[in-house]
């Protein structure tokens, strides 16, 4: 198939080349969208969208060198290492995501990877309660083993997180203390346990557009797709290598998430850290090309989002209405829910 002369078919590929997905990407702007939103309508309700809350269980003192992140204990910034949360305080926070409307609890911790222990044990009970309230569960705790990984499956875990960040050539760039052969091979892990994926990367690091589009590709390369695609935009943080960065244009944005969403037509595009230095008309675009998942509360780990009444009014003007947990209606799209009142 030309990807300039025909639409992508909605079709599950996994044998896209780097020329296709470049050749997306630089499409006129409202004809990428256009692609983007027919794939999209085709595979989801255009009317619905995933509400998730994201929570730090144990902040700070990372090893890794990721340039972009403020929990390194590398780098000096405003963060500062905190003791894992006690079950009893993620599960009020979990109840309360959910009586904001929120169907989707993460639960992320500052390790370069898990090791078995107490620890562990803890974040195995965070899951087990976590589904005890109806919620879908997510965990980004780093690298795994596969029985680490059928030790959260059989907790309950719908989900875990583990970002690509960007292409393998530019990986090289922003971390060195990992491989990126090693984040695929957590992905393996979670796969094969039987656990949905959540993967997806950073944009505004210095890379290219051909580094996004290489690491679209990867995850697109993927069978099944990702269950769950984050297209973050960087936030800055003071203190990290890439502090000075500029903010990323919008437009940029809006073209990741469309090319997200035509690769991968059945994935839950999440529009994720950076949203808050978006405008509402930004956002709106970005729901256009195929986002359909935010993270809803007033914090993403250690950086800011929208608060829930801001994302309230935002969702209700653009005829948006969440998901309920998608564990609750396999194979199905399930019927959106009015917004519940905090």
């Amino acid at each position: 198939m030309n990807a300039l002369s025909e639409a992508p078919a909605s079709q599950f590929r996994h044998d896209w080349s780097i020329e296709e997905v470049l050749a997306l990407y630089e499409l006129p702007l409202l004809e990428l969208i256009h692609r983007a939103h027919l794939v999209h309508r085709a595979h989801h309700r255009p009317d619905a969208i995933q509400l998730c809350t994201l929570l730090s269980i144990k902040t700070g003192g990372c090893p890794e060198d990721c340039a972009y992140c403020s929990q390194s204990s590398r780098y000096e910034t405003p963060t500062r290492p905190e003791p894992m949360l006690r079950l009893e305080e993620v599960v009020a926070r979990a109840q309360a995501a959910k009586e904001k409307g929120a169907t989707r609890f993460c639960m992320g911790a500052a390790w370069r990877e898990v090791k078995d222990g107490p620890a562990f044990e803890r974040v195995l009970e965070m899951v087990r309660a976590v589904r005890a309230l109806g919620l879908e569960a997510c965990a980004t705790l780093g690298m795994l083993t596969e029985e680490q990984a059928l030790r959260l499956k059989e907790a309950g875990l719908s989900a875990y997180n583990h970002n690509l960040d960007t292409s393998p050539e530019f990986y090289r760039s922003i971390i060195s203390t990992r491989r990126f052969e090693e984040r695929l091979q957590t992905i393996r892990n979670v796969m094969k346990a039987g656990i949905s994926v959540c993967s997806g990367g950073i944009i505004g690091m210095g890379e290219s557009a051909r580094d996004r589009c290489e690491m679209l590709r990867i995850l697109a390369s993927l069978n099944p797709h990702p269950e769950s695609v984050p297209i973050n935009a960087l936030v800055p943080i003071p203190g990290t290598p890439l502090a000075d960065r500029p903010p990323i244009d919008p437009l940029e944005l809006v073209r990741t998430i469309a090319v997200a969403r035509i690769l991968m037509p059945k994935a839950i595009v999440r529009l994720s850290a950076g949203r808050k230095a978006l405008s509402r008309e930004a956002q709106i675009l970005c729901f256009l090309a195929g986002a359909n998942s935010i993270f809803y509360g007033e914090r993403l780990l250690t950086t800011g989002n929208p608060d829930t009444d801001s994302d309230k009014k935002l969702l209700e003007e653009a005829g948006l209405l969440p998901l309920p947990p998608l564990s609750e209606s396999p194979g199905e799209t399930p019927c959106p829910a009015p917004l519940q009142s905090p």
